[in-house]
């Protein structure tokens, strides 16, 4: 008996065996021990299964929208009654309430599929034309057609349409993603996008002629501020607060060494596989988010270490090839938002406060200490896996010593 297996008290065991839907939500709590998930989720699922059935009046299992279990999850969150646990500090919230009941439902085949967002079609095909037609890398591709989609949604808002749309309505939206606090350089990506859909629009016949042309990208301001990471002092003491045997900190330190030292992007280090270690001849390849490329680094020595380390003492003995898993099951590859909160609790505990909090921050470190060594712009752009030395120009506010290469290149003091 599931019920059994997840609580030791009888009256909770009755409590759950008499509400709905009893055999639909044990199936699922089976499913999940097989998966090999902690008690600790099972309880937390049985918990959320049995508010959310009570919460929506469910006598048997329907096809739901999220909207209506992000409403129960708020209904949740407010909730003061016998059966909830103060001391668990995930209960009751809205994001958990969701991920776990959206998680049954999914299972079941019963929650009903977001609808596309307007003109889905035709971004997607001005995305796939990008990868297939125009050669873009996925990541590059994607960032395109997001925008896009982005301004679509927009004038689907405001009553508008492809065939009549003008530049008065991209003028518009421009002047709102301003007034959200859009950068210049994010304005300018914009606009970039939007030209490139647009002129990809009218040779499919979607919109009026010449729009793209009347779309201008506006110049970024000289004094724009740079991108700013922590002074290489704060990256030491960065380093510093993933000492010890922790499993956490011993997977943080692989992964802030390899943003630090090589400045990889997150997507760069969630590819990275098993296979792209070569330990005998002391090299890692990369594969680039940006143009799709591959790229060779030698592994630095407290970069290997620190990699060993984990893979020793920490990542899961599992089939999954990605170097860097997840800490819960089922295993798969680190997330985005794992690898952020890595960087950004430890940024925050430090109290260095800057403008990107994330796994970037230590890029844009990496990019201004090798300037402040002497690298020149053109050696920091292959170095970072950039195809030209504009993407790296901005950092030559910083002050440039004597040349010297990038190969030569070695953080003293890491230790």
């Amino acid at each position: 008996m599931i019920f059994e297996q997840v609580y030791k008290s009888s009256k909770v065991i009755e409590r759950h065996r008499l509400a709905p839907l009893c055999a639909e939500r044990e199936q699922y709590l089976r499913h999940m021990l097989e998966e090999g998930y902690s008690h600790r989720t099972l309880t937390n699922a049985a918990s959320y299964m049995l508010h959310a059935i009570q919460i929506l009046g469910l006598c048997e299992l329907r096809v739901v929208h999220e909207e209506e279990i992000e409403k129960a999850a708020e209904f949740w969150a407010e909730y003061r009654g016998p059966f909830r646990d103060p001391g668990h500090s995930q209960y009751g919230s809205p994001r958990s309430f969701i991920k776990y009941v959206c998680a049954w439902f999914r299972f079941n085949g019963k929650l009903a599929l977001s609808p596309d967002p307007p003109f889905h079609e035709q971004t997607h095909a001005f995305s796939d034309a990008l990868r297939s037609t125009y050669g873009l890398a996925a990541v590059t591709a994607r960032g395109y057609s997001n925008r896009a989609q982005g301004f679509l949604t927009w004038l689907a808002a405001q009553g508008g349409n492809m065939e009549t749309v003008s530049l008065a309505d991209i003028d518009k939206f421009v002047v709102a993603k301003r007034a959200e606090g859009c950068r210049p350089r994010g304005i300018a990506n914009q606009c970039k996008a939007l030209r490139s859909f647009f002129r990809f629009a009218e040779m499919r016949g979607w919109c009026v002629p010449n729009l793209a042309l009347t779309i201008r990208i506006p110049r970024i301001p000289k004094n724009e501020p740079r991108p700013t990471g922590p002074t290489w002092t704060q990256v030491r003491q960065l380093l510093k607060l993933t000492e010890g045997n922790d499993p956490e900190h011993i997977r943080a330190r692989a992964l802030l060494l390899l943003f630090t030292i090589y400045g990889l992007r997150a997507s760069e280090v969630i590819n990275l596989r098993l296979e792209d270690l070569d330990w005998q001849s002391e090299v890692f390849t990369i594969r680039r988010a940006k143009h799709g490329g591959t790229q060779q680094y030698p592994i630095q020595y407290e970069v290997g270490e620190a990699i060993l380390k984990y893979l020793r003492y920490v990542r899961p003995r599992v089939d999954d090839r990605h170097v860097f898993l997840g800490e819960r099951r089922p295993w798969g590859p680190l997330q985005h938002t794992t690898m952020w909160r890595t960087v950004s609790r430890r940024l925050e505990a430090l109290g260095i406060e800057l403008r990107h909090q994330g796994p970037h921050a230590l890029r844009h470190a990496c990019a201004t200490r090798l300037l402040q060594k002497g690298s020149s712009i053109k050696e920091i752009a292959d170095f970072l896996g950039h195809r030209n030395t504009k993407s790296v120009g901005i950092y030559a506010k910083c002050d440039i010593a004597a040349l010297r290469k990038v190969a030569a290149f070695r953080l003293g003091g890491l230790r």
